[in-house]
């Protein structure tokens, strides 16, 4: 006589977020398989119903926290804040995307959906409470932002991005494996709540602070801090500049989810150490980020540099540590987000002559001929730089503000090193402004690529770096009723 087999109860509940994304993701590969293929426009409409769906879905479940698989998979509010984040960037990025491919003749249903598995890897990082998870969800994130940064293959530019990517992305993939291995072999669990309680334990074990230097290094890929930030001029350069900006937005606000969720979950007990650590990679990367960003005269490989030096920004608020550090870093994203993606998608409504204008000179006189357009890029530039009343001052107000109340010397000194190099940064992003309002250009001006949804979303960019920088009060709050069960 045989037991009955006893199958664990399955909740999807926490996944449904993530679910509503994948199966958008299957439709638009189903639709574009169809004999009578649908419009492009029809399915980006159907990979855009699907991230909005998921962001409604986001919404209706906060402050109703769910686990599943054996805690593997956690919906707290810290994911979920995130996911808004992830949501918005995917939404402004397909939005960005309909006009765009069609002028560069690479329209496809592949690109609809790949961007749809990047954006549910990416919510599926940033809910992982298990080292497997974790790698399981950067990976699909990763393998289809591979695919679309080569995705044209007729730019060679965009083919060689694509293989700097994957070979890079692999090898740190190598080195986070290998430190989850080292993490399960001194702590015999890749549960992040588990892993805690071992900690203090082994914070001296050679085997652990081995895995964990590995898990760091993979993360230190991922959120491009020096000095693993080789990878990003190439990648934000050569890829196509929609497949940029989701690299730049959804993909680093995923990253840093999980390095925060890490941090502050499994290795609480080791947080001496690891805040040593990322003083000094903090202080490097905005101070490489800025310097180098300088003595670019192309504009996607300037916001590379200057993407690199936002990560350093963040990464003083990971020092600051506390409720009001990590939720600094959590609304910090949520600015970012807006400002970047508004930053990448004036790029793609501009031409000259017939290509991409993504020279900084390409922009001189742009004010004259397209003046909306150079108003919306400079208080995209203006963000970044930290001007109020912009979102870009808020978010920099509370990460070095928190990193100042903590009242530790080391802290403050970190705190004028990132004041400092703010002022660095102004003067790239005001040659930008420069050229637009005070240069006349040389040869064929920049023209305007007409495009509604890409206006579209120019304006719900602008819309939120005002509205959060004038009203950031209960924007903040979300973010640090996110983080309070973390950091306790």
């Amino acid at each position: 006589m045989t037991a009955d087999l006893v199958l664990p109860p399955v909740l999807l509940g926490p996944l449904l977020p993530t679910l509503i994304v994948l199966a958008s993701g299957a439709l638009v590969l189903l639709l574009d398989l169809l004999p009578r293929r649908p419009s492009p426009e029809l399915i980006a409409a159907v990979a855009l119903a699907g991230v909005v769906g998921a962001l409604l879905a986001t919404l209706a479940r906060w402050g109703k926290p769910g686990r599943a698989f054996n805690d593997m998979v956690v919906l707290d509010n810290f994911a979920l804040f995130v996911d808004v984040v992830i949501c918005y960037a995917a939404a402004l990025i397909l939005l960005l995307s309909v006009d765009y491919l069609r002028r560069t003749g690479a329209q496809s249903g592949e690109y609809y959906a790949l961007v749809l598995f990047a954006t549910a890897g990416m919510m599926l990082l940033a809910a992982a409470g298990d080292l497997v998870v974790l790698f399981l969800a950067l990976e699909l994130m990763s393998l289809s932002l591979y695919v679309l940064a080569g995705l044209f293959t007729q730019a060679l530019a965009s083919s060689e991005a694509s293989m700097k990517y994957f070979i890079l992305g692999a090898f740190a993939s190598s080195f986070l494996l290998y430190g989850i291995a080292l993490t399960y072999g001194a702590t015999g669990t890749t549960n992040l709540d588990r892993i805690a309680a071992t900690v203090a334990g082994r914070s001296q074990d050679p085997i652990f602070v081995i895995g964990v230097g590995l898990l760091l290094v993979g993360f230190g890929f991922k959120i491009s801090s020096v000095p693993f930030h080789m990878w990003v001029p190439d990648v934000y350069q050569g890829a196509p500049t929609s497949v940029t900006a989701l690299i730049a937005t959804g993909s680093k606000a995923a990253a840093f989810a999980a390095l925060i969720r890490v941090l502050t979950v499994a290795l609480r007990g080791a947080q001496a150490d690891w805040t040593a650590l990322l003083w000094i990679v903090a202080a490097l990367t905005m101070t490489v980020g800025n310097v180098a960003a300088i003595a670019q005269s192309n504009l996607k490989r300037m916001l590379a540099y200057s993407s690199i030096a936002h990560a350093g920004y963040m990464l003083v608020g990971l020092v600051a540590g506390g409720i009001p550090g990590v939720g600094a870093v959590l609304f910090y994203l949520l600015t970012y987000t807006f400002t970047t993606a508004g930053a990448f998608g004036v790029i793609t409504l501009c031409e000259r002559g017939r290509a991409e204008a993504v020279e900084v000179g390409d922009y001189a006189g742009l004010a004259a001929r397209h003046p909306v357009l150079a108003a919306a890029l400079g208080l995209f530039l203006l963000s970044l730089i930290g001007v109020p009343p912009l979102a870009g001052f808020v978010g920099k107000f509370y990460v070095f503000g928190a990193a100042v109340r903590t009242g530790y010397p080391w802290n403050l000194w970190l705190t004028v090193i990132a004041v400092l190099n703010s002022a660095i940064a102004a003067y790239y992003y005001l040659r930008v402004v420069v050229y637009m309002y005070m240069r006349e250009p040389e040869g064929a001006p920049v023209a305007y690529a007409p495009s509604l949804t890409g206006a579209l979303a120019l304006v719900v960019a602008v819309v939120g770096i005002v509205a959060l920088g004038v009203v950031p009060g209960p924007f903040v709050d979300l973010a640090q009723v996110a983080v309070a069960p973390l950091v306790r």
